[in-house]
């Protein structure tokens, strides 16, 4: 995704802005209008969602996250080199990856 365009604010900046009483520059009416086809057609042109298209997300669970323990973790290269590559957050990848391995042992009662 390109970052021309993007800009960045914090919740409490968005509270100043209504109190000074500016308004949203979101034309929320065409957002309203769009049908659920509007919103598949603009996903598949928009080359950011190529790879979740398909997935299934009909056993997504909503997780609150807890407070993270601080650690030290010996990996190998290659896996920290790989999710470094996917961009910032990948310590919460790693941790959603991990989530996902404990949750399936569980699972299957392992």
């Amino acid at each position: 995704m390109s970052e021309d365009g993007i800009t960045r604010i914090t919740a409490e900046e968005i509270r100043e802005r209504r109190r000074r009483g500016e308004k949203s520059q979101t034309d929320w009416a065409r957002v309203d209008a769009l049908t659920d086809e509007d919103i598949e057609a603009a996903m598949r042109d928009d080359p950011d969602w190529q790879d979740l298209l398909d997935v299934d997300w009909s056993k997504a669970e909503w997780v609150v996250p807890e407070k993270k323990k601080a650690i030290s973790i010996r990996l190998d290269a290659d896996i920290v080199d790989f999710f470094q590559a996917t961009g910032s957050g990948y310590q919460t990848r790693i941790n959603a990856v991990l989530r996902h391995f404990v949750s399936e042992q569980k699972r299957k009662g392992g």
